[in-house]
């Protein structure tokens, strides 16, 4: 029925205009904490072999949202309650900001992907904080992905971070410093090491006892990936989110500029996390996304190191069931393949080989 609806009506529409009408959509859910409860009950995880304890937080599945959906922490109890195990808001910046000029958001159908170019627009922290603050009618898992605001100078970059961190690092159940985004002019430099060294550990400072990850693009040379993952093993973050879009066109042809997400993505991202995983096994815990499309994706990823998965434009191209249709597949395919819990997956390609 989705796929009917997709094609005919949702495709031939402004992609924008249809997430904000969505955003919408979800908001008045949220207001229906009868209706949000009967959804979290029929659609979220209640596998217990599906359980995940990571970094300290305990997660009713391993699949996610990704950032970039609900940018400004407006829906994710109602993303929580249509089977999405944890959600990731933001990317949120210490101020508000619009974004870049419209058009920014792009379908690419027959590749399963998404250009974008939004720019981190958002309401900003003050605004997501007293969000998070709001009583919650169903139990949601919701991770903080922060960004750099757009006027702030690189040199300035850490106490921008900073800023943020100090109003939502108490609200999170793990903080996300993203400098991977290709939609903010030089955000990307941060993460060389030299650079990223003392913004992460600056965050460190302010974020207190919640969990700290940093998200890295998939356009990084594997030399520079290896040099991260050192990093965050030096510095014990919690964790690695990889990958954010690529600047990159595999497979794809287009002409718009911005950061490409979906299925082209899939074989990178995968590439990356198991470097990752080889780099520094069990102590980060990794994060995959990019190019997940279905249950076979998310249990490929935790074959290879990933604790938790996560998606974002697989949900537009697969309909709001989507995350609820993967962890009942991992289910069964727990079973089947008579694994007690999915922690026993995570990384068990190694051993396989």
């Amino acid at each position: 029925m989705y796929r009917f609806v997709f094609t005919q009506v949702l495709s031939r529409l402004d992609a924008e205009d249809i997430h904000h009408w969505t955003i919408r959509a979800l908001r008045l859910l949220a207001v229906l904490p009868v209706a949000k409860r009967v959804l979290h009950r029929r659609l979220a995880p209640r596998d217990e072999a599906l359980r995940v304890r990571a970094f300290g937080v305990h997660f009713p599945g391993p699949f996610g949202l990704a950032a970039g959906f609900d940018k400004n922490a407006e829906c994710f109890e109602a993303l929580a309650a249509f089977g999405f195990s944890h959600v990731e808001v933001g990317t949120i910046t210490a101020r508000p900001q619009p974004g870049n000029p419209r058009p920014r958001l792009f379908r690419l159908t027959k590749n399963r992907a998404i250009i974008n170019r939004m720019g981190f627009n958002n309401s900003g922290a003050r605004a997501a904080a007293a969000r998070l603050r709001r009583p919650r009618a169903v139990p949601a898992v919701v991770g903080v992905n922060i960004g750099k605001t757009k006027v702030v100078p690189e040199e300035r970059a850490a106490e921008d971070y900073m800023a943020s961190a100090r109003e939502l690092a108490p609200l999170a159940d793990y903080l996300v410093v993203n400098v991977s985004s290709p939609n903010t002019p030089g955000l990307r430099n941060l993460q060389a090491v030299e650079l990223l060294r003392p913004l992460l550990a600056s965050v460190q400072s302010v974020a207190g006892r919640t969990p700290l990850l940093v998200k890295i693009a998939p356009d990084l040379a594997d030399g520079d990936v290896d040099a991260v993952a050192d990093l965050a093993v030096e510095l014990g973050l919690s964790g690695i989110i990889a990958t954010n879009t690529t600047i990159g066109r595999p497979g794809v042809v287009s002409d718009e500029a911005g950061g490409l997400s979906g299925r082209p993505l899939k074989a990178r991202s995968l590439e990356v996390l198991r470097r990752l995983h080889a780099r520094v096994g069990d102590r980060l815990t990794l994060v995959s996304v990019g190019g997940v499309e279905d249950l076979d994706d998310v249990w490929e990823r935790i074959l290879a190191g990933a604790t938790l998965v996560q998606g974002y434009t697989g949900m537009i191209y697969a309909g709001p069931l989507w995350a609820s249709r993967i962890h009942r597949g991992l289910s069964r395919r727990l079973r089947r393949h008579g694994y007690r819990s999915i922690s026993e997956v995570v990384g068990a390609a190694d051993r396989l080989t």
